[in-house]
């Protein structure tokens, strides 16, 4: 079937598996929707399909005022066949064309900017600077529609240079003024906190998401508490805490966010997006590995798998090490002596809820000569730990998304006392790699392994067949067993 006609059927049905997939922009009145956009369906004649926000945009349509595009789940990091591409939009997202230079961007993913613009051209239908200028758009949109910030801090947060700028941008694309739309929306979806909406690809299994976090949680830093998600983070402009739990609006988890800079609220919601996965193309991930009859079965019982991130590159690859050859909850507990012990004291004025968070991860510069005494970790882990963190520091070690996921697992595995599974599992959650895995991990040869035994080399062969997500394959096999993972 033509994607043409896939992506009609889609409108017409108004089927939200294909919410943010596509954008449909109709011709007679300018605008560009969602595809579950509930307006009366215009005719066929008269819309046009893009890939993109970006695209429908750099074609002249405006964002509809009533799906509201800004608050579809975000296109998939890996959209297209280009691991190039993937690798740009994850940087776009946190930031890399704020200045607008394309061709600093180009350099980071090597290739140059013509490439770039070319490839971006072929799977997104738009530039790299409209990708970054529709995403910038929709960020401040939402803000505008679920917060009582002050406009001078959306247009902060949302990287415009000026106010001016800002109104002056919301003038040309919506006609009004930001105070305008903003008099026009709902004032029930507002919160005088620095709250907002995350939306997620349906199905999303947040329990399981809770219990892979809750088992993993180091002390003083992370906290899962009924069903919300708490932890301490590290911005560049100072600490504070994200809290995260469903919304009361089906199809989006709240984020809450407390001693954190306006400024920082962009870069903290893209975290937060790829640490809970939220923009998955699950349906198609769902549909390639349930053609394996074991993961077949374990997909009735979690039919919204995702691969958790990490929020710190670091941190997940010290407490990688940590696990190695113990069980996750000794990990855990190692972790959470070598933050109390390291980390910065982390102290909020006015929140002494969170007195239980009380400690960010110490970063490579603090553990590069930390002798680890009395911690009841491995002298063999405690040298691997210093080595990975004087990697660090040096610079030959480092977590950019932009870099080649198999150069990254070599560079890694250079230093001794990092193997295999290590490298691929913080592949796999801190650089999102959704194609990693760690094949000689004994759990997934046990949840793998009936009727009959096999071996880590025969699970490689077999996992061939689930390129490429095998991450999630991973993760699926994991969820069968308990204590998992590392």
């Amino acid at each position: 079937m033509l994607q043409n006609e896939i992506y009609e059927r889609a409108r017409l049905a108004r089927d939200s598996r294909f919410d943010g997939q596509f954008y449909v922009g109709v011709k007679t009145t300018g605008i560009y929707c969602r595809p579950i956009c509930p307006a009366n369906a215009p005719k066929s004649k008269n819309v046009a399909f893009y890939p993109s926000a970006a695209a429908a945009s750099e074609a002249g349509f405006r964002p509809c005022l009533r799906c509201r595009p800004e608050s579809a789940p975000g296109t998939p990091a890996w959209s297209g066949t280009s691991t190039t591409v993937r690798r740009g939009l994850r940087l776009i997202s946190n930031g890399a064309l704020d200045d607008g230079d394309v061709e600093v961007l180009a350099e980071r993913l090597g290739v140059t900017s013509r490439h770039l613009r070319r490839l971006f051209s072929k799977h997104l239908g738009a530039s790299p600077l409209a990708v970054a200028h529709t995403q910038r758009l929709h960020f401040a949109k939402r803000l505008i529609d679920e917060t009582s910030l002050p406009m001078s801090h959306i247009s902060s947060a949302a990287g415009y240079g000026s106010v001016r700028r800002f109104n002056d941008t919301f003038r040309r694309t919506y006609g009004r003024t930001p105070r305008e739309l903003r008099k026009s929306g709902d004032e029930s979806e507002r919160t005088a906190k620095l709250t907002v909406r995350l939306a997620y690809r349906k199905p999303f299994n947040w329990p399981a998401m809770l219990s892979f976090f809750a088992g993993r949680a180091t002390p003083g830093v992370e906290v899962v508490e009924g069903d919300t998600y708490r932890r301490t983070i590290s911005l560049q402009d100072g600490h504070g805490v994200v809290e995260i739990r469903p919304d009361s609006r089906d199809g989006y988890l709240s984020l809450t966010l407390h001693s954190i800079n306006t400024n920082a609220l962009f870069e903290t919601v893209q975290t937060a997006r790829e640490v809970f996965d939220l923009d998955a193309p699950i349906t198609e991930i769902n549909t390639l590995l349930a053609n394996d009859k074991t993961l077949r079965k374990i997909q009735r019982k979690n039919k919204g798998v995702r691969v958790p991130g990490a929020w710190d590159g670091f941190e997940l690859t010290i407490r990688a090490i940590l696990g190695q050859q113990i069980s996750v909850k000794a990990a855990t507990t190692l972790a959470g002596r070598i933050a109390a012990r390291y980390g910065e004291k982390l102290q909020l004025t006015g929140d002494s809820d969170e007195a239980e968070l009380n400690r960010i991860f110490p970063p490579a510069e603090r553990l590069v000569r930390a002798r680890f005494n009395n911690l009841g970790v491995l002298r063999s882990r405690v040298d691997t730990i210093r080595r990975v963190a004087a990697a660090v520091v040096s610079g030959d070690l480092h977590f950019d998304v932009a870099q080649d996921p198999d150069e990254f697992c070599t560079t890694l595995k250079s230093i001794r006392g990092i193997g295999d599974w290590t490298a691929q599992y913080v592949a796999m959650r801190a650089l999102k790699t959704p194609d990693a895995f760690p094949g000689s991990d004994l759990g997934l040869v046990k949840a793998i392994e009936h009727p009959e035994r096999v071996t880590p080399k025969e699970l490689l062969t077999r996992a061939e067949n689930w390129r490429p997500w095998r991450a999630y394959a991973a993760m699926l096999l994991w969820s069968s067993l308990s204590n998992s993972g590392g």
